[in-house]
């Protein structure tokens, strides 16, 4: 006989918590089992295997429409599919990877100008910021800025 385990089992055995669970079966991710006699759904060891699955593939960064059309590939264009859905993440993550290290160049600069400053007055870092000039080169911005709470 199968291993059938209740919600709480699943989440554990799978890694993740119980609410993730709800939320892949109210996404259509997961298929929510019929409710027995008993009144506590059963689960089979299928159902860690596929959110195990889910999980990792959001680790690579598939959103949760990828995923979904991922789980229901079946045949003989799978391999191609999924190949053309990975290269098209791989490219989105290099872009990232481009961003992140043009903002890093630039604020390696801006570090290098304040570090440079003898005199006191206004701090090169804050007057970039405040001017719109062609000091700070970035190619594109992939994260949003953090906003820092002034300590008072």
């Amino acid at each position: 006989m199968k291993s059938r385990m209740t919600i709480g089992k699943l989440a554990e055995t799978a890694g993740v918590g119980v609410e993730t669970i709800r939320f892949y079966q109210r996404s259509g991710l997961l298929p929510e089992p019929e409710r027995p006699m008993s009144g506590y759904r059963e689960y089979a060891e299928g159902d860690a295997w596929r959110i195990r699955f889910i999980k990792r593939a959001q680790t690579l960064g598939f959103n949760l429409e990828d995923i979904a059309g991922l789980l229901r590939l079946d045949g003989p264009q799978t391999c191609s599919v999924t190949h053309d859905l990975a290269q098209e993440k791989l490219h989105v993550v290099e872009q990232k990877i481009a961003g992140l290290a043009s903002i890093r160049d630039a604020l390696q600069q801006l570090v290098r100008q304040c570090e440079r400053k003898h005199q006191r007055g206004t701090c090169p870092i804050i007057q970039s910021l405040a001017h719109n000039n062609n000091e700070l080169r970035l190619n594109s911005t992939p994260a949003p800025i953090l906003s820092a709470k002034k300590s008072m």
